[in-house]
């Protein structure tokens, strides 16, 4: 009587965010999409990167819950301007204001990553800061750029993948993948160690 070998885990990305599955889909892994049920407010004097882990592991737990056989991946990115946590704009005079305050400095883009399934109790978070310089922009600039582009539902108002890369001066991480919202580098580490197979 032969012993049937263990199927592998299947893997399940907790985000609603298509420049997250967009940027998973490069793994050649089959996948599945679960938005998670969590709620993002931040916590009173929550620092931005205790808020991007916090919710990166809440989004994970949150879609483990749903599929405990399953690996899944939860992440959530803050920009963080001096220690205030800069959200999504989600309006046009929002990301005005958010491109108004970043022109001349540096934002780090704290890009949480988590890890969860239930079924082996694996459990990994991390995160990969980015820092972000942003050249002093004038108010055509940002005009231009975000009728151009209307990256109102990027946190930091603008999309260093596409036309935003004009706004800054300089990028720096070890994970560049990090700044569009899944760092690749940490997340094909944390899912070996998950027991997936990569590449």
């Amino acid at each position: 009587m032969h012993q049937a070998l263990p199927l592998p885990r299947t893997l399940v990305l907790g985000s609603t965010s298509r420049y997250r599955r967009e940027l998973l889909q490069r793994l050649h892994l089959p996948f599945t999409v679960t938005a998670p049920e969590v709620d993002e407010t931040p916590g009173a004097g929550e620092a931005p990167r205790a808020l991007a882990l916090r919710l990166a592991l809440a989004k994970a737990r949150a879609v483990a819950a749903q599929h405990p056989e399953a690996v899944v991946i939860g992440s959530d990115q803050v920009a963080d301007l001096a220690g205030h946590a800069l959200g999504k704009p989600g309006t046009h005079e929002r990301a005005v204001a958010q491109l108004r305050l970043m022109s001349g400095h540096t934002v780090v883009f704290q890009t949480a990553l988590a890890v969860v399934c239930l079924a082996t109790g694996f459990e990994q978070v991390d995160l990969a800061p980015v820092e972000v310089r942003f050249r002093t922009l004038t108010d055509d600039e940002i005009e231009r750029y975000l009728r151009a582009e209307q990256p109102y539902d990027c946190a930091g108002s603008a999309k260093s993948e596409g036309l935003g890369i004009s706004l800054l001066d300089a990028i720096v991480s070890d994970d560049p993948t990090a700044l569009v919202g899944l760092p690749l580098i940490r997340t094909c580490r944390m899912l070996r160690a998950a027991g997936l197979t990569l590449p």
